[in-house]
């Protein structure tokens, strides 16, 4: 019997915020020094041309949502806000202190967790106290993740005036059994009233995160998920395979079994059902399980070939320095990778020493630097290509005939001296990066470390 497209490449995968991933990195290899070595090179190349990014990690939430993989503290004590906003500031001003001049910020994302489990009052604390210190660039992006059932107007008010134009709220899935399932119990209406407040005010980019494959999730779920979300009429959509691993995130990803998720050519047609839906409606594929009308500024930087990825996920435009606050948060200077400490109290007590709350990091190798770019590509893109002297590895010709297969399957096509990657194959582009990972490939993991691809 003949392997369907799914059950054929449907396996464990990296979904590449980052190349080298993670895992990969060579922590033994790596010191703060470099990051500190990297990071001023980095923003002396780019401080006065793009700007900087910011990712700030707001960690805490009320209540644990089952699908989550994200690094948090559950807690309804609000008195965690004030200590931990201090700690941050802290953080950046030891990078200020580090920066031979003024940082010129471009982007800043805040990303948790759940951002709004801050007061508008703390959050207006938090950005003043960045740019006490720092500039705004003069087409900045600004943006944050809101929960519809904490995000109050008065939230969306004062971040708008503190310069932020988009805003992404989570939905999921708008079925009763499935936010039972997972932890999130979450009515339209709640999603509704915060989406026309976003409006009102002047947000010029609205997110909706939707996911598929959750817990008992149906054909029927999906289509009334992207159908009220039409009714809505967000600028821009991120339709995620949900990643069971439960493995790294231990009993919150345990509140269900999994005879009780979609698997394989089940899960692709929820996929395959949404995307047509949102294709009717108007929504454009831009990169990887994202979606955006073409008004909405992804769509216009996906046209113009500017489109970026990083552990932010996709951005409208690139930074060459990305620095991460906060607990968990990882930094990024093109050259190297740093990753904060993962607990708070460690973030804390790294802090009260003096010392940038760096746990691990890797610096990226020659080779490293040809593989990212190519992985990028193919993220942003759906293609790349190696015409440039530059562009190429030793390897090149034995990943071209690894690739060969795909080309069969009709999953990418080989054009001069590059690759394309087909409208069939985009649901698989993660695959077809797996092919360029030489790290990966000359050590394959031998226990768990990454969802499956499809």
């Amino acid at each position: 019997m003949q392997l369907s497209l799914v059950q054929k490449y449907n396996v464990p995968g990296p979904r590449y915020t980052s190349y080298p991933t993670v895992p990969y990195w060579e922590d033994d290899l790596f010191h703060v020094e470099d990051w500190k070595r990297t990071l001023l090179q980095s923003f002396e190349e780019s401080n006065t041309t793009e700007g900087i990014s910011l990712y700030i990690h707001l960690p805490f939430c009320e209540s644990l949502c089952t699908f989550c993989g994200c690094n948090k503290r559950i807690t309804k004590r609000h008195e965690v806000e004030d200590p931990y906003i201090i700690a941050v500031l802290k953080e950046w001003k030891m990078y200020c202190d580090l920066l031979p001049a003024k940082p010129i910020i471009k982007e800043i994302h805040l990303g948790g967790g759940t951002p709004t489990f801050f007061s508008p009052e703390n959050l207006k604390f938090l950005i003043d106290g960045i740019f006490k210190s720092a500039e705004k660039a003069p087409e900045h992006e600004f943006s944050f993740e809101g929960h519809p059932n904490n995000t109050t107007r008065d939230h969306l008010q004062t971040l708008y005036d503190l310069g932020f134009r988009r805003v992404s709220f989570g939905v999921q899935d708008y079925s009763d059994k499935v936010q039972l399932a997972i932890h999130r119990i979450q009515p339209f209406h709640n999603v509704a009233k915060v989406t026309f407040w976003a409006k009102e005010i002047g947000y010029t980019s609205i997110g909706h995160d939707l996911i598929f494959g959750l817990p008992f999730q149906t054909l029927k779920d999906v289509q009334d998920t992207i159908d009220k979300t039409k009714s809505l009429q967000p600028d821009r959509l991120a339709f995620y395979s949900y990643a069971h691993v439960p493995w790294i995130k231990g009993n919150g990803q345990r509140g269900f079994k999994d005879e009780d998720l979609p698997k394989d050519d089940e899960k692709r047609e929820l996929y395959e059902e949404g995307k047509k839906r949102l294709a009717h409606n108007g929504y454009h594929e831009i990169g990887m399980d994202h979606f955006a009308l073409k008004e909405d500024s992804m769509f216009e930087s996906f046209k113009q070939g500017n489109l970026h990825r990083n552990f932010m996920g996709y951005t409208a435009s690139k930074t060459k320095l990305m620095i991460g606050l906060g607990v968990s948060s990882i930094s990024d200077s093109w050259y190297s990778f740093a990753q904060n400490e993962k607990s708070i109290e460690d973030y804390y007590a790294r802090l009260e020493a003096n010392e940038l709350p760096i746990f691990k990091g890797h610096l990226l190798s020659s080779e490293d630097l040809v593989i990212r770019k190519h992985i990028l590509n193919l993220m942003c893109q759906f293609t790349t290509s190696w015409k440039d002297e530059a562009m190429k590895f030793p390897e090149l010709s034995e990943i071209h005939e690894s690739l060969s297969e795909m080309e069969v399957d009709g999953l990418l096509s080989f054009i001069e001296n590059g690759i394309l990657v087909t409208e069939k194959g985009k649901p698989y582009v993660r695959n077809i990066c797996m092919a360029f990972d030489l790290r990966l490939i000359r050590k394959a993991p031998e226990t768990k470390l990454f969802s499956m691809t499809i």
